[in-house]
């Protein structure tokens, strides 16, 4: 399903493999929260999305990886909000986009880094993905 969808919005979006098992539930063990369903379908379909050069999904090791550096950086404690409540899973070269997992929610938030605002962007997984896929803008309007 989602392999379709985006290859509908972006014929020339890069997709990587399927995500094992294995790696999934190493996302959920390294950040202590299960990955939103739709995101968990989408990632067993293709680990990670790439489009116009935009990392738009990351592979699972990369969730991991990334989302525990933001939880663990000593200077982000100091910097930004704290990091606990989000699962971020995607970028635009400038801004990261996220989960809120605490409490879980369905809505896509982007991060600006630069202020430390977080705002919801699109209501879903399905509508972000049209959204980045199409427009490269400011998701801020």
């Amino acid at each position: 399903m989602w392999r379709e969808l985006i290859l509908e919005v972006a014929p020339i979006a890069e997709l990587g493999a399927p995500a094992d098992e294995a790696s999934l539930h190493a996302v959920a063990e390294v950040l202590g929260q299960p990955l939103p369903a739709d995101l968990a379908a989408l990632l067993r379909e293709c680990d990670g999305l790439s489009h116009e050069g935009l990392d738009v999904v990351w592979s699972a090791r990369r969730i991991a990886r990334d989302n525990a550096e933001f939880r663990n950086a000593p200077d982000f404690a100091s910097l930004y909000m704290p990091f606990e409540p989000l699962m971020f899973f995607g970028d635009n070269a400038s801004d990261q986009f996220a989960f809120v997992r605490t409490p879980a929610r369905d809505e896509v938030f982007v991060w600006d880094h630069e202020t430390d605002s977080r705002f919801m962007a699109t209501g879903n997984l399905r509508q972000y993905l049209e959204r980045a896929l199409r427009e490269r803008g400011d998701w801020y309007r």
